[in-house]
């Protein structure tokens, strides 16, 4: 991908708030999606956090009830759930030790690393270590929305649900995860939707960068 198309692709996406319930995002582009959430980075490669792809008509009812009543959740064709860790346990980072030995092989320099990670985060309260998975999730957020954009899938991240509603619906709590963000998947309604002839609003440069040199 060159740097002018990227742009170009950032240009083209917007929060859709309206979208086409009659298309359905493919499989591959998916596929390709849910791939770059994988390949997202996280703090000391932990991906505290699973991804949840809601496609039942029932739950996503439900769900859009806990949401505010958002279309785009039914609209869509997907739902995806960011669902981070609700503590760093030692099991949780030892699973995380055991993918870098089988990849990496089975280096001292590896256990002391995550010897040293596991002193510092179990010991924490829950809440910090919660807050800290969620912060991971928002960096997978944001490579889904790139790629997205990239596949031409539109999307729409929401924060403006009841995540204790949520957790319950998909069975979160019993699985040590508590729901993070919203990414509706589908295609816009080009006809419906009042944002999509409205130009991007964004800050100039020079007002979010300053240069240390």
């Amino acid at each position: 991908m060159t740097k002018s198309t990227l742009i170009e692709q950032l240009n083209w996406r917007y929060a859709t708030k309206k979208m086409d319930p009659s298309k359905s995002v493919p499989q591959e582009k998916l596929d390709t999606i849910i791939e770059a959430i994988r390949m997202a980075p996280t703090s000391s490669g932990t991906q505290p956090f699973e991804v949840v792809v809601v496609t039942n008509k029932a739950a996503r009812e439900k769900i859009q009830k806990a949401a505010g009543d958002q279309g785009q959740i039914t609209e869509g064709s997907h739902l995806l759930v960011f669902a981070a860790w609700d503590n760093y346990t030692s099991n949780r980072i030892d699973e995380v030790v055991d993918l870098n030995v089988a990849a990496r092989g089975d280096l001292p320099m590896l256990h002391a690393y995550y010897d040293n990670l596991k002193s510092n985060y179990v010991p924490r309260d829950a809440e910090v270590n919660y807050a800290h998975a969620a912060r991971q999730a928002y960096i997978a957020l944001g490579v889904a929305l790139v790629a997205a954009a990239e596949q031409e899938v539109d999307s729409t991240p929401m924060e403006g649900f009841d995540p204790a509603q949520v957790d319950d619906i998909l069975g979160l709590k019993e699985r040590g995860l508590r729901s993070v963000v919203l990414l509706p998947l589908g295609y816009r309604d080009e006809s419906g939707d009042w944002l999509l002839p409205m130009g991007k609003v964004r800050k100039s440069r020079d007002t979010i960068v300053t240069e240390v040199n």
